[in-house]
């Protein structure tokens, strides 16, 4: 009961009344018009309101003085209107000219989730991604929120309908971002090495998405960069954990900017105060820079340079769970360059060019040992003693290009026809062995936005991959049907098959694997309305040609998923209060890895569901924000092959206690020199705790060699804090921690 109370007690504060003087009027279009349910509110404030059937709208604030109001709606362009707000209410009618661009139009949305400036209603922004509490700065992190994703606190990544974190793949302007998050260290959730701000637009795929993107058996994070800033500036955060400071410039004939990020942390402080599990004899350390830069090429081309240079170092001890008086000891020495490129032009009015290329390289030093008490290694022979002393080093070269070109129509049909190349260069050394892999992928696609009939829409492609590691060729076609309901609801229809490869850790193994490979089906129903998103979708997966590691590596494993999903959010039926609900139900078994038979995948639950509440309270300038995350019980197997049989069994098994987790975050924010400057800035004190109730989590179980023995898989730290300032000079970004359509 205590998550259900806490949560209460922060909705009850947040229906606190503060409104005084009254603001109303009528919102038309052109043509003298009503416009129903669109959105009235003033600009930096949440202070607004939802027109009537009539057009009509009215709300109260505390604010005085000139401020400007703002008016949208679906299918017109957006209005912004000077006023004066005195002690007495104010009425004021907005005309809103037709957005013939948008009007009606359908859009192909089954399986995804879409966040982009583009965006309407109640979707998500990159904002409202950023904001849910305790995210870590990680935008992948923060979609956990939603429905498809699992609540796996010990590894970075998504887990979205039955896949692992591999299967779930991200972009970055169409290019394939390889390693999104710092390597891995087991049990501890890895920051992201990107700084999330740097997104204008996030398309969340839990499947079925397009043929342009390919090697992601289940899902598709697809990230949108920003284009120029609107000003120049600078920007510092003060954090215990992490430091950090940049600047953006951006030309004086506003055509070009550059810009440059610079960030350190290292935890050893803050682990001193607040107990961890692990005994940390390294770290955490993380730093990366980055540096950006942009260019107008003419009015309809934009060229876009990113590079970023990272570093973490972390040493850990834990009770080895074969012998409890001796620790298994982990190092980690990982260094990262990513560098992406892309270009856009308009060839002619109906023409359209899209071009990018990335670049990556990754390199992991590991270093295991067994240790005594003192901390002084211990070797023992035989199994499994025999490899928990060792030195690994992993180097991998990755590079990708990628060419689209698509012929635009009215009605937002369009024809895109594109091809792209990835190299990737792995090196595994271990001891005295090496093993190289050489991979050159191939792929080209064709698709097309297909009007079909009045609020129906199609899209239709087919994707074709090779790969000359494998030796082996695909073709993937991949369909959607979307039709539009009269009363703005639409219904969505998926089909596709989705190929990846092997990863490398079965591929050092055996090269004469096939590509794994699974088929979407999916049937959605959305409806957005009054700033409010319904979300029902029902799918079925089916998996086909997954790894297997026994009797040897060979790729004749199977699965299936399949699954109910809803999303609700709501901007409206409580005033100043933003809120969303979600609920997942997952049905999925694999026979792949070691597994004896098909089984319920350790990372997966068949029940998982969110609540976040959003508020930002304008008189006192304070952002709030909280989630609650539940999730059944997960499954937990020892699977081992008896002495003598080459065959695997399940000597033992269970499921974890239910997962229940609270996490609240917030930022008072202020102004800086406001009044003084021609560009003012923004300043804020962000806090944070995740786990309030410090309710005791178990993901998993580790198992002895010989299943005497078994460790919970427990997160780093019963509660985690954070406390610090950040600051930004040059341009005030408050407005960016309000809803612009609350």
């Amino acid at each position: 009961m205590k998550p259900i109370v806490l949560l209460l007690s922060i909705w009850s504060l947040c229906l606190s009344a503060t409104a005084q003087i009254s603001i109303s009027g009528q919102v038309s279009s052109q043509q003298g018009l009503a416009i129903a349910g669109a959105s009235v509110s003033i600009k930096g404030a949440t202070a607004g309101a939802t027109t009537d059937s009539s057009g009509h709208f009215h709300f109260t604030t505390k604010l005085t003085g000139k401020q400007v109001l703002r008016a949208s709606s679906i299918g017109y362009k957006k209005q912004e209107q000077d006023i004066l707000i005195a002690d007495s209410g104010i009425t004021v009618d907005i005309i809103l000219p037709a957005n013939h661009q948008t009007l009606g139009e359908v859009v192909i949305s089954a399986g995804a989730f879409e966040a982009s400036d583009k965006a309407k209603g109640a979707s998500l922004t990159p904002m409202d991604a950023m904001t849910v509490a305790g995210n870590g700065g990680d935008i992948a992190n923060s979609l956990r929120s939603l429905p498809g994703a699992q609540q796996v606190g010990e590894r970075e990544g998504l887990f979205v309908r039955g896949g692992t974190s591999e299967e779930a793949k991200q972009f970055v302007d169409g290019t394939l971002l390889k390693n999104p998050n710092y390597s891995s260290v087991p049990g501890v959730l890895q920051p992201a090495r990107i700084n999330p701000f740097l997104f204008k637009g996030v398309l969340f795929s839990t499947g079925g998405y397009s043929a342009q993107y390919g090697q992601a058996m289940s899902s598709a994070l697809i990230l949108e960069t920003m284009d120029l800033p609107d000003e120049s500036s600078a920007s510092l955060h003060l954090f215990p954990t992490s430091s950090g400071l940049g600047f953006q410039k951006l030309a004086n004939n506003k055509q070009s900017s550059y810009g440059l990020n610079v960030n350190y942390g290292n935890q050893a402080a803050y682990n001193s105060i607040v107990k961890q599990r692990p005994d940390y004899f390294l770290g955490p350390e993380y730093g990366n820079a980055e540096a950006n830069y942009r260019v107008k090429t003419s009015k309809t081309g934009m060229l876009k340079i990113y590079v970023n240079a990272s570093l973490s170092n972390i040493g850990l001890r834990n009770p080895d769970v074969d012998s409890m008086a001796l620790k298994s000891a982990f190092k980690l020495n990982s260094s990262n360059v990513y560098t992406n490129i892309s270009y856009r032009e308009m060839l002619g009015k109906d023409w359209k060019l899209q071009a990018g290329a990335a670049y990556s390289y990754n390199q992991d030093k590991i270093g295991l040992q067994l240790q005594d008490g003192a901390h002084q290694p211990v070797y023992l022979a035989g199994a499994p003693y025999a490899w928990k002393n060792r030195d690994m080093n992993t180097t991998t070269n990755f590079a990708q290009g990628r060419v689209v070109l698509s012929r635009l129509f009215s009605r937002n049909q369009a024809l895109h026809i594109g091809a792209e190349h990835f190299y990737a260069e792995d090196r595994y050394h271990s001891g005295d062995s090496l093993y190289p892999l050489t991979d050159q992928l191939t792929a080209g696609f064709v698709e097309g936005d297909i009007y079909l009939a009045n609020n129906l829409m199609a899209r239709v492609g087919v994707r074709g991959e090779h790969s000359t590691l494998l030796k082996k060729s695909t073709v993937a076609p991949r369909a959607s049907l979307a039709y539009r309901f009269g009363d703005g609801g639409q219904l969505n229809l998926a089909y596709g098959i989705f190929y990846q490869k092997p990863e490398n850790q079965f591929l050092y193994q055996q090269r004469d694997l096939r590509f794994s490979k699974a088929t979407h089906y999916l049937v959605n129903y959305t409806k957005k309305a009054g700033n409010r998103l319904l979300r029902l979708e029902a799918y079925y997966k089916r998996y086909a040609e997954l790894p297997k590691t026994i009797p040897f590596v060979n790729s004749n494993g199977s699965g299936d998923a399949k699954g109910i999903e809803l999303f609700w959010r709501d901007k409206r039926s409580i005033k100043n209060l933003d809120y969303w609900i979600s609920y997942t139900y997952l049905d999925t078994k694999r026979d792949y890895l070691n597994y004896p038979y098909a089984l319920q995948p350790y990372y997966a639950t068949p029940h998982t569901a969110s609540v976040a509440v959003k508020r930002y309270f304008e008189n006192i300038n304070l952002n709030v924000n909280l989630v609650y995350n539940f999730a059944t019980g997960r499954p937990y197997y020892d699977i081992r092959s008896p002495q003598g049989n080459e065959h695997t069994q399940v000597f033992d098994h269970g499921t974890t206690r239910a997962y229940h987790n609270i996490n609240l975050s917030g930022a008072y924010l202020f102004n800086l020199f406001k009044g003084k400057w021609k560009h003012p800035g923004f300043g804020g004190i962000g806090f944070g705790v995740n786990n309030i109730l410090g309710t005791r989590q178990i993901f998993n179980y580790q198992y002895s060699y010989n299943g005497m023995n078994k460790i919970p898989v427990i997160p780093t730290a019963a509660r985690s804090f954070y406390l610090g300032v950040f600051m930004s000079f040059g341009i005030d970004r408050t407005e960016d921690f309000i809803n612009d359509n609350l």
